[in-house]
């Protein structure tokens, strides 16, 4: 028996919602416009994985808008 996916479509676009959120604050602080920042972290990395897990989200909102609009369940 295969065991069913704990997380729903609501569920996983909320947490890419947050996530995105999260990353984009991130990458926005450590922005030079704020001045030097001390941190090992690949500003272009943080930037690129913010702006996929945005584009993630937005696939799941138009998901859910089509779901809505065709009436597909």
């Amino acid at each position: 028996m295969t065991p069913a996916f704990p997380l729903g479509p609501w569920d996983v676009s909320l947490v890419l919602a947050v996530t995105a959120i999260i990353l984009l604050t991130t990458s926005e602080i450590l922005s030079p416009y704020y001045g030097p920042a001390n941190l090992k972290i690949s500003k272009k990395r943080l930037k690129n994985a913010a702006t996929t897990t945005s584009i993630l989200f937005l696939v799941t909102v138009a998901i859910r808008i089509a779901t809505m609009i065709y009436g597909l369940s």
